[in-house]
């Protein structure tokens, strides 16, 4: 079946597209066709690990670019550090040891990202770097967080929810 508009859902996918060469044969979307393009976009979201990646490559790039003062010196050390944190942290907290351990590292995760949130921030403000980058980057930190700060709440839900249902 050959749609003008397609729009195919299930567990794994949400393709939205006007792509006429969209072609279904049930509801369930196949992932080949999930991952048609739509003006050039990869409609598959990108995995947090990998975002959280891109990020402190970002920012080691941008960090080099401050001014070559104390004050560029010590937000220089301050952002390195918060940035690059967050991925480190990811990766711990996904070979958490437990529920518990899972929530903790993934709320230093959120603490770090709201740290590099504010250096950016700042940088913008201050307007220590000239470019879009400081503040597509500032935007970048503010959807990490929104992200890690949801998934903490999730973890948490989940964590109650399994207390209730075995009795605890």
């Amino acid at each position: 079946m050959q749609n003008d508009k397609c729009k195919m859902q299930n567990d794994k996918c949400n393709c939205k597209t006007t792509n006429a060469n969209c072609k279904t044969t049930s509801a369930k979307c196949k992932m080949e066709e999930c991952k048609m393009q739509n003006g050039g976009l990869s409609i598959m979201p990108e995995p947090i690990d990998d975002r959280l990646l891109r990020f402190c490559v970002r920012v080691i790039h941008l960090v080099g670019h401050l001014p070559n003062t104390q004050i560029g010196q010590h937000i220089r050390l301050q952002l390195f550090r918060a940035a690059t944190s967050t991925g480190a942290n990811y990766e711990e907290a996904c070979a958490g040891e437990s529920r518990a351990d899972f929530i903790h590292k993934m709320q230093v995760v959120l603490k770090e990202a709201r740290e590099s949130r504010f250096w950016l921030k700042l940088i913008s403000a201050a307007e220590l770097i000239k470019g879009p980058e400081p503040q597509e980057l500032f935007t970048e930190s503010h959807e990490l967080c929104l992200i890690l700060g949801q998934s903490v709440v999730t973890a948490k839900r989940n964590r109650q929810a399994n207390k209730s249902l075995c009795g605890s």
